[in-house]
Order: C-alpha cells, then sequence, then structure tokens
C-alpha cells in the first residue's frame, strides 16, 4: 500500500517497500556517487562553454547545423549549475536539506534539461537529414529565420512536455539517488506517456533520419545508383559520425531509467519491488553522465571544435595569445575581399 509521507522540508516521497528504498547509504556507495557527479559538473561546464565559445568565436562554426549543437550544450550545461550542485549537497548531508521549492524547482530545471536534450537531438538529426538527403532544399530550409523558428518550436514543446509535471505531483525526493526528480509511481499513464512521447518517438525518428542517412553514403560511396548526383566530402561524412555518436551515447545512457519507468508503471506492485535499488540507482547516474560526454565527442571527432578548444585553452593559459589573434584576424578580414553568398556546398565541409 502506497503511502504520501512529508519529510520536516515539505518534500515528498511516495513510499512503498521499493519505491523509496532505504534512505541511508552506505558511506562508500556515497562517495562514489558524490565522486562520479563532482566529476560529471566539472567536465560538464567546462565542456559545454567550449562548445558554445567556439561557436562564438568561429565563423566557419556558426551555421545552422551548429545552432542546435549550441542549444544542446545549454541543455547540458544548465543542470550542472543548479540541479546537480544541490544533489551533491543531498549526498554529504544524506538527506534533502534544502526545502520544497529547491526541491520543485531543481526537478523542473531537470526535465526541462533531459527533454530538451532528446527534442535538440531529434533536431539535429532532421537537419542532417535535410543537409545530407535534400541537399538542393537545405538552404530554403534552414535560412537564419526557419532556423530561430524551428529552434524556438524545440524549446516550446521542452516546456509543454515539463509543465505537466506540476500537474500530477510527479516531482518529489528519492532519497536513493538524493535527487528532486520524476517519480515513476504516482501515475502508471502519465509515466508511460513520458516514456513513449518523450523517449521512444524521438528515438525513431533519429533512427529514421540516420537510417537514411547511412543508406545514402553506402550508396555513394559504391556508387550503387549512378545517376545519384549527390556528391559527399569526407568531412560531411565525418561531422554525421559525430552527430550519430552523440545519439547513440544519448539513448545508451538514457535507455535503463526509461526502460525501468516502462516496466514499473506497466505493472507497479509486481515489478517495483523486484527491482534492484542498485540497478535504479546506476541508471539514474548513467542518466546524469550523459550531460558532459557530447563536448568530449565533439573534440574527440570533430576537427574544427578540437583545434577551437586548443585556442580557447591556450588563450586562458597564454591571454596575449587572444590580443595576437584578435589582431591577425581583423588584418586578414581587411586584406581579404567580401565571400559570395554562401550555399550549401559552401558550408558542407564545416557543418556539424
Amino acid at each position: 500500500m502506497d503511502v504520501e509521507e512529508k519529510d520536516v522540508n515539505g518534500s515528498s516521497c511516495l513510499r512503498n517497500e521499493s519505491d523509496c528504498g532505504l534512505s541511508a547509504t552506505s558511506a562508500g556507495v556515497s562517495t562514489a556517487l558524490a565522486s562520479v557527479l563532482i566529476f560529471t559538473i566539472v567536465v560538464d561546464i567546462l565542456g559545454n562553454l567550449l562548445v558554445i565559445l567556439s561557436v562564438y568565436r568561429n565563423k566557419k562554426l556558426r551555421n545552422p547545423g551548429n545552432i542546435f549543437v549550441v542549444s544542446l550544450s545549454v541543455a547540458d550545461l544548465v543542470v550542472a549549475l543548479y540541479p546537480y550542485p544541490l544533489v551533491l549537497t543531498a549526498i554529504f548531508h544524506n538527506d534533502w536539506t534544502m526545502g520544497d521549492l529547491h526541491c520543485q524547482v531543481s526537478g523542473f530545471i531537470m526535465g526541462l534539461s533531459v527533454i530538451g536534450s532528446i527534442f535538440n537531438i531529434t533536431a539535429i538529426a532532421i537537419n542532417r537529414y535535410c543537409y545530407i538527403c535534400h541537399s538542393l532544399h537545405y538552404d530554403r530550409l534552414y535560412s537564419l529565420r526557419n532556423t530561430l523558428c524551428y529552434l524556438g518550436l524545440t524549446w516550446l514543446l521542452t516546456a509543454i512536455a515539463t509543465i505537466p509535471n506540476f500537474f500530477v505531483g510527479s516531482l518529489q525526493y528519492d532519497p536513493r539517488i538524493y535527487s528532486c526528480t520524476f517519480a515513476q509511481t504516482v501515475s502508471s499513464y502519465y509515466t508511460i506517456s513520458v516514456v513513449i512521447i518523450h523517449f521512444l518517438i524521438p528515438l525513431l525518428v533519429v533512427s529514421y533520419c540516420y537510417m537514411r542517412i547511412w543508406v545514402l553514403v553506402i550508396q555513394v560511396k559504391h556508387r550503387v545508383k549512378p545517376e545519384q548526383r549527390t556528391k559527399l566530402k569526407p568531412s560531411d561524412v565525418r561531422n554525421f559520425l559525430t552527430m550519430f555518436m552523440v545519439f547513440v551515447l544519448f539513448a545508451v545512457c538514457w535507455a535503463p531509467l526509461n526502460l525501468i519507468g516502462l516496466a514499473v508503471a506497466i505493472n507497479p506492485p509486481k515489478v517495483a519491488p523486484n527491482i534492484p535499488e542498485w540497478l535504479f540507482v546506476t541508471s539514474y547516474f548513467m542518466a546524469y553522465f550523459n550531460s558532459c560526454l557530447n563536448a568530449i565527442i565533439y573534440g574527440l571527432l570533430n576537427q574544427n571544435f578540437r583545434k577551437e578548444y586548443k585556442t580557447i585553452l591556450l588563450t586562458l593559459c597564454v591571454p596575449r595569445l587572444l590580443l595576437m589573434e584578435t589582431s591577425r584576424c581583423a588584418t586578414e578580414g581587411l586584406k581579404s575581399k567580401p565571400s559570395p553568398a554562401i550555399t550549401n556546398n559552401n558550408v558542407a565541409e564545416i557543418d556539424v
């Protein structure tokens, strides 16, 4: 039988034998979770700031595809600045001590980040699909105005998808993961809807886009269709692989938690007691860890981002390099003639 209990701070947790588990965690487990979270916060902040600064500083990286990359970085960055530090505080105190307001706000921001990430990854996949499979129409589809509209729609849908948590009352503190987050057992129908609409459907859309891209890449490589007029540069394929890896890592990190939620929602009385606490905790911290991976992937697989990372880091170590670089760029700008309007072919090698 489910009983809703209130703690001294006002935050609630739906408790049964398996729902909240033991609030007291061994010192070793707490230390491990804190270590993972500290590493995630540091790499998340540093990596995603590098991504945003790279696109801001380098004109070659300022293109429609990278607008969604920056948006994804913002979604990853916000959780490292607010919810994650609160989770870390809860780990150190072995309880939630920040009150119900911070619990609700941090849970809401966590939801915005998660849903915003998957929706931005979906937008990136659609952008890659249009760029590679419908290159003749790409410039019209992804003009600056249209791209900003797509970006606004992405975050509007994210907000619409997150707000119902307040009406359902699903943002609660779970002592197993020291977090105020989405409680899977509050409403079976709502949990199933969340998993399907916010995870499975976007993954199907992304999978379709990347499958079509893979087919086209193979056809072009092996010249299956001699009349195929699409020409893919090596950089196009590398950039596609970069974003494909971002998608794969997101799916791997978030699939366990979503599958657990789906299984629990289908039959809470039978499934919930049989979910091991270690599996539930591991699935959550795998999901948390994903927020720091994207910037690493860009640096490892994308040459333009990697070069810009090095420039920014060197600039931080030797500030006078920034003045030298700014002066050099200004001189080159005066010497060079105005470039013609950028077309899809012009940006193919530097688009992500």
